[in-house]
């Protein structure tokens, strides 16, 4: 259980790292609101926010842009901020009495009581018309196919109890916005964003199998399912044949884009950081996974900047 001090706070969460910046700045009474949302944990933010950014850009790229629009992007990143929170929000309400069972998660703010169930509820709703600002602000369109993400973000926090693939449902939620940031710039879909949110979705399979190790051993005596529990000891396995899609379909997504040759290079090091990671991976040390887990972000952020960098050499020649 988290440990009051003289003003307020309490104790770090499990998985959040130490020193960070919500617990070193944040005020008491609104530290519990920052866990919930996940804000001292902020590689999440990332990895909604970057498949927006791929696509925003694949998309700049397909009509000759020199660089992504830095308007939308804007707006996706607020957007991943205020969604991501309300997500996470909501997944809590609903798994407040597993997260109470589960080692890494009883010291979250609903488990651990640091918050109540209507707090939290008003909160989400709070986070949800920002979120939904953001919507308005884009073409109808991408309104429209904004608000069809919701059942299945609605879903996700429940296919745990019934099924090992709860990190499948994730990938379609979390991912969204690969089919969203092309929409937002050319107000339809095409071939290229389709094939973008199958590689996102396989890359966020493999990422969250890596991050569900460190709960394997609880899921199991609580009854939670995930696909660590389903790949067991075939982890590195499968791991690979998810990322190996990921990065073939974002790499002919980007193809598909009219992505030249900048962007295969900076593929080539994003896949070597894939590899790196399955290599590496050790489903028995949790900080092992934890770190691979984070190192997601980097994945992200190398093929958004090779995807800008091929826009700017296009550009100029």
């Amino acid at each position: 259980m988290p440990r009051d001090d003289s003003q307020g706070k309490v104790d770090t969460v499990a998985d959040a790292a130490p020193q960070n910046w919500v617990d070193r700045y944040a005020p008491g009474w609104l530290l519990p609101y920052l866990r919930l949302a996940r804000a001292d944990r902020p590689v999440g933010y990332f990895l909604l926010a970057l498949p927006c950014f791929w696509s925003v850009a694949f998309a700049g790229r397909s009509i000759g842009a020199p660089f992504p629009d830095p308007w939308l992007l804007l707006l996706f990143a607020i957007g991943a901020i205020v969604m991501r929170s309300a997500g996470c929000t909501y997944n809590d309400i609903v798994d407040r009495h597993i997260d109470a069972q589960v080692a890494r998660t009883r010291s979250r703010p609903l488990p651990s009581g640091q918050v109540s169930v209507a707090a939290a509820v008003v909160f989400m709703f709070a986070l949800c018309f920002a979120g939904l600002a953001v919507l308005l602000s884009l073409n109808p369109f991408s309104i429209a196919l904004g608000l069809g993400v919701i059942p299945i973000v609605a879903l996700y926090p429940f296919m745990k109890r019934i099924s090992h693939w709860p990190q499948a449902v994730l990938g379609l939620a979390f991912n969204w916005g690969a089919l969203m940031g092309w929409a937002a710039v050319v107000g339809e879909l095409a071939v290229a964003p389709i094939v973008l949110y199958v590689g996102a979705v396989a890359w966020t399979i493999g990422y969250d199998t890596i991050y569900a190790h460190q709960d394997r051993e609880d899921d199991a005596v609580i009854g939670m399912k995930s696909t660590a529990l389903r790949f067991g000891r075939g982890t590195q396995t499968w791991l690979s044949a998810f990322y190996g899609l990921a990065w073939s379909a974002i790499t002919l997504a980007g193809l598909a884009a009219g992505a030249g040759l900048v962007f295969l290079a900076g593929m080539g090091l994003a896949g070597a950081h894939l590899a790196w990671q399955v290599a590496t991976l050790d489903i028995d040390d949790a900080q092992n996974c934890l770190a691979r887990f984070r190192s997601n972000r980097d994945f992200g952020l190398l093929i958004f900047v090779a995807i800008a960098l091929d826009m700017a050499l296009a550009s100029w020649t």
